[in-house]
């Protein structure tokens, strides 16, 4: 499976304007399977989400919807969302035929006053997609390698970031961390830029199961970067060297 990970800028709360700049970058982007946004793609990361959440139901979900059917493809990212009074960082991932899954994030970031605000998910959610089954995580997820544990459930983790820049060697040791214990793929896409609270510098990677890198955007710059998920060489590997079957056993609680 090929997958194209999109290091974005983010225009601070304005949906409308951050899905005509990409309709602009997939008019030029190259094929793929899978294309993945960060988080908050269409607002930016906001911990105080009243008048810049977006409905269950908005128009970034159907443009989403619009893209993945007209290109053929899956695209996922999260959203700020506002059901019934109640706001959630919602990680989209949209298929081709208009079928949408979607992720609450777990681990909201207290640090910043997220919790405050949102409110988190309870479900663990793994999608699959042409072959590959993927857990779907956000940002502050990365920090929690007993959520993230592989029970044989999937074969690479998905992150959509806002990762700060002052923070930034934690998200790259921490994403090869996680591929290499849970001997998966994992793709990681953080924003570049500047919001009201903090300076991103990117960091959008797609490791391997060994912790090496398949592809990797340019520090500080928007860009695109695309690589090959084989799953051929990852059952191999996991026959080979099987250490998932010796984990400990454990319960979420």
């Amino acid at each position: 499976m090929k997958i194209t990970l999109l290091q974005r800028d983010i225009c601070w709360a304005d949906p409308a304007h951050n899905r005509a700049r990409l309709d602009k970058v997939f008019a030029g982007v190259e094929k793929s399977d899978l294309y993945v946004l960060p988080e908050m793609f269409s607002t930016g990361f906001c911990t105080q989400p009243a008048g810049i959440a977006e409905s269950g139901n908005s128009e970034t979900l159907a443009w989403m919807c619009k893209v993945a059917a007209e290109r053929d493809c899956a695209i996922a990212g999260s959203v700020a969302v506002e059901e019934n009074g109640t706001y959630y960082n919602r990680f989209y991932f949209v298929y081709p035929d208009g079928t949408i899954r979607s992720y609450d994030k777990k681990h909201l970031f207290s640090y910043g006053g997220e919790h405050l605000c949102f409110t988190a998910g309870k479900e663990r959610v793994v999608v699959e997609f042409r072959g590959v089954r993927m857990l779907l995580q956000i940002c502050y997820d990365l920090r929690f390698p007993v959520w993230t544990r592989n029970r044989g459930d999937y074969d690479m983790i998905l992150y959509v970031a806002s990762w700060p820049t002052s923070r930034v060697e934690a998200w790259n040791l921490l994403l090869r961390a996680r591929a290499i214990e849970n001997q998966c793929y994992v793709a990681g896409v953080n924003r570049v830029g500047t919001d009201p609270s903090c300076t991103y510098c990117g960091g959008t990677v797609l490791i391997d199961p060994y912790g090496k890198t398949v592809a990797e955007c340019e520090t500080g710059r928007e860009c695109e970067v695309s690589g090959s998920v084989d799953m051929e060489q990852l059952e191999v590997y996991r026959k080979k060297f099987p250490v998932l079957g010796d984990a400990d056993a454990f319960d979420l609680g």
